[in-house]
């Protein structure tokens, strides 16, 4: 291997549909390349960012801020700012910045379409502004969606390096999904809804989300006690509360129901699974698997976990700025 390649050895679980759980190896080469930029993970209540250093998509110190009380677009530009310079900290230049940002929004023009989330958004040139910030040229800034996000993070450097075909599912207040093919996320062709996603797909009289999200568990838990409980709750009683059991047990049955229906003519060979309903794998994994029993998949659980999207808008931004 030449000097200036390093490589470093991963492990990680894999669930078949067929049964057991086997711990793979991978080796990861990193090209030594030294150019890096600002990730920027941007939540429903929250901002991450970190450095993503190119080659091996490494983050470096992660730190979060709360947009929450944010009630300008100005305002939200110079948060993203303050993170930047904070963890740019560590670098002596950054070479652009990602951001993982929830639709609708032009991940092209970098155009904010909001209307309900972050609001003052709507209409406003969100990459030129944070260009404008740094005194960068607007194409030093890219975005793209957080679901893809999760996946390409995945794909760059988790729990889907070098596999063909592959669906990244978050699984939360809602179901987000994404599709790649050779390590590309794509959002049309053979067995793909329409851009990529899945959570408003017709099914069982309703739509996909409807029966795989956070309302979804507590809604079975209701039936069953009459209580109405955060899923956080549910799952810390599982072992004990029959009823809590059962709920996690229902959505991991409509989640390979749905898996089966709505994912099985794009044949993925892997889907990996992140989001904080994801971190209960245990209460639901053996129903979806049992679901998916005769088909030639896999379920892995994401390796980055939190930071997959922050590493994921790195590899879109090397993507996009590849020599």
């Amino acid at each position: 291997m030449p000097a200036s390649l390093a490589s470093e050895h991963h492990r990680h679980s894999v669930l078949s549909a067929h049964g057991d759980t086997v711990i793979a190896s991978e080796v990861r080469v990193s090209s030594g390349l030294d150019r890096s930029v600002l990730s920027f993970d941007i939540g429903g209540s929250h901002i991450s960012a970190a450095l993503c250093h190119g080659g091996d998509y490494r983050l470096g110190s992660v730190i979060s801020a709360s947009h929450a009380s944010i009630e300008t677009a100005d305002a939200f530009v110079d948060l993203l700012h303050s993170l930047g310079v904070k963890v740019g900290a560590e670098s002596e230049h950054a070479s652009g910045a990602a951001l993982a940002i929830p639709g609708p929004f032009d991940y092209t023009t970098g155009v904010s379409h909001m209307k309900h989330k972050l609001p003052y958004l709507f209409g406003v040139n969100v990459h030129r502004a944070l260009a404008s910030s740094f005194g960068w040229e607007p194409g030093q800034v890219c975005s793209l969606n957080d679901a893809d996000a999760f996946l390409l993070g995945e794909v760059g450097a988790g729990a889907v390096r070098g596999v063909s075909r592959a669906v990244g599912l978050t699984l939360g207040t809602g179901i987000g999904s994404a599709f790649a093919v050779d390590g590309h996320v794509i959002t049309a062709g053979p067995g793909i809804p329409p851009d990529g996603e899945i959570w408003n797909v017709p099914y069982q009289g309703g739509i996909v989300e409807d029966l795989v999200s956070t309302r979804a568990i507590q809604g079975t838990y209701r039936k069953l006690t009459g209580a109405v409980r955060e899923v956080a709750e549910i799952a810390k009683d599982a072992v004990r509360d029959s009823a809590a059991a059962e709920a996690f047990k229902e959505f991991g049955r409509n989640l390979g129901q749905a898996m089966r229906a709505v994912l099985w003519p794009f044949a993925p060979n892997v889907v990996v699974l992140g989001g904080g309903i994801s971190q209960s794998s245990a209460l639901f994994l053996p129903a979806t698997l049992a679901e998916l029993k005769g088909l030639d998949v896999e379920l892995r659980i994401s390796e980055l976990r939190d930071h997959a999207a922050l590493v994921g808008a790195g590899v879109r931004w090397f993507e996009a700025h590849a020599a």
